[in-house]
């Protein structure tokens, strides 16, 4: 099967990337390294010539809401365009647990994404996965000094692995809508998780007052119903850092 991943060359996109090629796909890695530009749709056409499934883990990181959406429904939309053009069958997109609860500026853009993905010409898989194990490596990173103070958060995260893996399995099969959720092993706060990485430095877990961390606290990123477990615990993602 001919894969194309878009923003193959980020953090998700390499593992889904080298999942995919593992599992005996060839693989088209669509980012702007190799010409394609998601946002204003160039090098599309030529990179999906003959392709079966798209696989889209492209991201912006961004708080600013207008930014988001701006960013997910123009990528989409291209990418749903061209993939028409080229007659690609199948289109996996994937998302976050609890986008349509937790309502953030970067969730926005997210939640519109699905919309947009769902209601267009491509059968597609949305496929919504919990925090990544390395997103407590990134907040630790992102907060500047040696006392990481951050909001509290309840999760359920799971490996990039894991969903790498996913994404290329439901990417071999029939088109879904909405696939099970994927979450990790065990529910976990994210202060704990950075101090079981943060190699001495102080983590302070702080509640916020605003709409979004409040159900963040409360559980509003935590799967709801039947979903699908990555195998792959925190301790043992851990211990390969």
């Amino acid at each position: 099967m001919r894969m194309a991943v878009a923003g193959g060359t980020g953090r998700l996109g390499t593992l889904v990337v080298a999942q995919a090629r593992a599992a005996g796909h060839e693989v088209v890695v669509m980012a702007r390294s190799s010409g394609v530009d998601l946002t204003t749709g160039a090098g599309l056409d030529e990179a999906l010539r003959g392709v079966d499934v798209v696989i889209d883990a492209a991201n912006h990181v961004t708080l600013n809401r207008r930014a988001a959406i701006d960013f997910f429904e123009a990528t989409t939309r291209n990418l749903l365009a061209a993939q028409q053009r080229a007659g690609v069958r199948h289109y996996v997109v994937v998302s976050i647990v609890g986008v349509d609860r937790v309502h953030s500026g970067y969730y926005a853009g997210k939640l519109r994404q699905e919309e947009v993905a769902l209601a267009g010409p491509i059968p597609v898989t949305v496929l919504r996965v919990t925090q990544f194990y390395e997103f407590a490596e990134q907040m630790i990173e992102r907060v500047p000094g040696p006392v990481k103070v951050v909001p509290s958060m309840v999760t359920r995260p799971v490996a990039a692995a894991d969903v790498a893996a996913e994404l290329v399995r439901l990417a071999e099969g029939p088109a879904q809508g909405r696939a099970p959720e994927l979450a990790g092993p065990e529910v976990l706060e994210m202060a704990d998780m950075m101090r079981r990485i943060a190699r001495g430095r102080l983590v302070l877990r702080v509640p916020l007052p605003d709409a979004a961390s409040r159900a963040m606290a409360r559980g509003g990123l935590l799967p709801v119903g039947d979903h699908r477990q990555g195998g792959i615990t925190f301790d043992e993602w851990a211990g390969t850092r």
